[in-house]
Parts: C-alpha cells; structure tokens; sequence
C-alpha cells in the first residue's frame, strides 16, 4: 500500500514542479507580442515599454540573492506556493488597465518568478536527487513549451477580446499550479542546511574567473532577453503579421529547450568547454544579424537564437558548479553571476530600446546586440578554460 502511496505523492509533486515551471516564463514573455497594442493604448514612449520587459529583470536580479532566506523562514513548499500566488496577483493586477498597475503587476510578476527560478532547482535536488537530469530536462521542456504557446496563442486572443483580457487570462496557469500544489503544504521540509554552511573558501568578488564566469552569463542573457521583450515588434516593423511574430516569439522560447536535452551528456565528456561556451555565443550573434538582414528566415533565426542563448545559460550554470571546489563556493558564485547576469541582463532590453529612439530603427540596436553576444564569447572562451577558483591568498 504504501509503495502505490509513495508512487502516487511522486506523480503529484512533479505535476506540481511542471506546473509551477509553466508559470515561471509565460506571465513574463506573453506580453511582447502584444507590446505595440499596450504601447499604443497608453501613449508609452518606446523606452517606457523597454522598462516593461526590463523590471521582472530587475526584480529577479533583487530577489534572486534573498530566495533561500526567505524559504528558510517558511518552508520551500510554502515559499512556492507564495510565490504562484504573487504571480496571480500580478497577472490580474497587470490587467486592470491602468499605467501604474501594468507597472506593479509586472513587479509582482518578476518577484513572483523569482523565487520560482532559484528554489525549483533546489526542490528538484532534494526530492529527486537519483534523477535530477531527467526531472530538470522536464522542467525546461515544460517551460519552453509553455513559453512558446503563450506567445502564440496571446494575439489570436487579443484580436478576440483586447490585450488586457488575453494577459488576464493567463491567470489559469498559476490557479491550477496553485491547487496542485496544495497537497505540498503539509510539509514544511526546509533545504538541508549542511551544504548552505559551508562558507565560501573564495572572495569571489575578486577572483578574475568568478567574474568572468559572470560575465558570460550576462553578455549571453541581454541578447536572449532583448529578443524576449523586443522580438515581436522588431519582427512587425520588418514586415510580418502580429500573428507570424508571435509564432516567431514562441520558437524562440521553444528552441531554449533543445539544449538541455543535447548538452547536458556531452559538457561532461569534454576537456574544456571553451569552444562550446564561443560557439553557442556566436550563434547569437549570427541570428541577430540575420534577423536584420534575412526577416524572411525568421523562424530560423529565431530557432537558433533559442537553441544559442538555452544553450549559454546551461553552460553557464554548469560552470557554477564545475569551476568551484565546495558547495560553498558553487553558492557564492551562484549568488554573484545570477544577481549580476540578471542586472546586466535588466539593462539590454531598456538600453536598446532607447537606442532604437535614438537611431529611429532596428538596425543600430541589432548591430548592438550581435556585437554583446560576441563579447559574450570573448569570454566564454575564458570562463570555458579548466581551472578552479583558488582561495584568495593571504597577504603576507
């Protein structure tokens, strides 16, 4: 009996991580699609929309770092569950139709996601330790497909019933991630606090590798998040129906996917992963250029984007864990990269949005992008070597 019982809260719990996984892209990527809607309806200046797609940004890269205090505080399942829940209200909230509560929602919505992103990881290790790969893929799958569907789906409704109903709408994922969630919140587990203890051996604040680490997670996600907030209208102002540039917007987003599945097998295999960590970078780049270029191939473009910037992000967290010695530095450069990446990440899409005032076009900001994306792989190139971060050596 208790083996089918045992079987059973499995099968609940990871419907549960999939469901929270839907909910931790769609509230925050459906919304580019209808951008030129939202921006027209209120008179917003092209800048003004580029903070839309930056402040989940700015909130991930201020909660990220708090995340496990808080779930220390009340529990991981209980922490999750608040967290869907700041997402619904974000999601209503952003609908209601005025300037400040598209503005609050948003926020609402980026904490809410937050959370999300730096305590699933962690569920997954401790409750799936034997499978984490398997679960994790699953996870990535789920979210880029979801992504990809709710860019797709969000003009069709709005054509329908208006922008601010398609967005509402989008309330029924986290509801029904919220209910199958609530047999979690009889376990109040906390993290295992062992590994957290440990305290870093390394300042990596100053340690050259931890920042260039750091510095290829952020040049890699400006380009993936500029073509997450700007990709519909760049592809619009080229030419294609607001439809087709949703479609685009959710290969993007589905593509990300694809690394997970191929990569993970491979990286371990490999001496070094320099030319892995230069070459996904640059095929950023080269998307971007063909998406100013060749608008026609979009959905190529698009697909590789995804497959560059899915990739560079799970190259970078796994070189959180495999260029430190201890769970104490692997958190410490996690905490660094993440809250720095998302930061720097914060900045592409409001920068090139104000450059695109400036020039009057896609084709300065895209330039732009493409030549992060190869900065991106100057210092994958670095980061990719096999070295560990050393203590710091006391002066002396």
């Amino acid at each position: 009996m208790s083996h089918t019982t045992n079987k059973w809260s499995s099968v609940i719990l990871v419907t549960g991580i999939l469901f929270i996984a839907i909910n931790l892209r769609v509230p925050f990527t459906a919304i580019a699609p209808v951008l030129e809607s939202i921006r027209h309806d209120f008179g917003l200046s092209i800048t003004a929309v580029g903070l839309l797609n930056s402040l989940p940004l700015l909130a991930f890269a201020a909660f990220s770092p708090l995340s496990t205090s808080i779930s220390r505080k009340y529990g991981l399942e209980r922490t999750l569950f608040g967290a869907l829940a700041v997402i619904s209200a974000g999601i209503l909230l952003r609908s209601t139709g005025s300037v400040w509560a598209l503005y609050g929602g948003t926020i609402s919505i980026g904490i809410g996601i937050a959370l999300g992103n730096v305590l699933l990881p962690g569920l997954i290790k401790r409750d799936f330790s034997g499978n984490v790969a398997s679960v994790t893929g699953a996870y990535s799958i789920t979210m880029g497909a979801a992504g990809a569907i709710g860019s797709a789906i969000v003009i069709p409704l709005t054509q329908r019933w208006g922008w601010n109903i398609a967005l509402a709408m989008l309330v029924i994922a986290p509801f029904l991630a919220l209910l199958l969630w609530l047999p979690q919140l009889t376990n109040k587990h906390q993290l295992p606090a062992a590994g957290e203890k440990q305290a870093a051996s390394v300042a990596v604040w100053r340690s050259p590798l931890a920042w260039q680490v750091t510095l290829f997670m952020g040049l890699n996600a400006m380009p993936f998040y500029v073509a997450v907030g700007w990709l519909p209208a760049i592809l619009t102002d080229s030419g294609l129906s607001s439809a087709q540039a949703g479609e685009v917007h959710g290969i993007l987003q589905l593509t990300t996917a694809i690394p997970g599945l191929i990569l993970a097998a491979t990286l371990r295999r490999l001496n070094d992963q320099k030319l892995a960590a230069a070459g996904v970078s640059l095929l950023t780049a080269v998307s971007f250029i063909g998406i100013l270029y060749l608008p026609a191939m979009a959905m190529l473009w698009a697909a590789l984007l995804g497959f560059g910037s899915g990739a560079s992000m799970m190259l970078g967290l796994t070189f959180i864990g495999l260029r430190t010695k201890n769970a104490g530095d692997a958190a410490a450069l996690s905490g660094m990269a993440q809250s720095v990446g998302y930061l720097m990440a914060a900045m592409g899409p409001l920068l090139l949005g104000k450059v695109q005032e400036l020039s009057g076009g896609w084709t300065v900001p895209l330039l732009m992008t493409a030549a992060i994306a190869v900065a991106g792989a100057c210092t994958g190139m670095v980061a990719g070597r096999n070295a560990h971060l050393e203590p710091a050596l006391q002066p002396g």
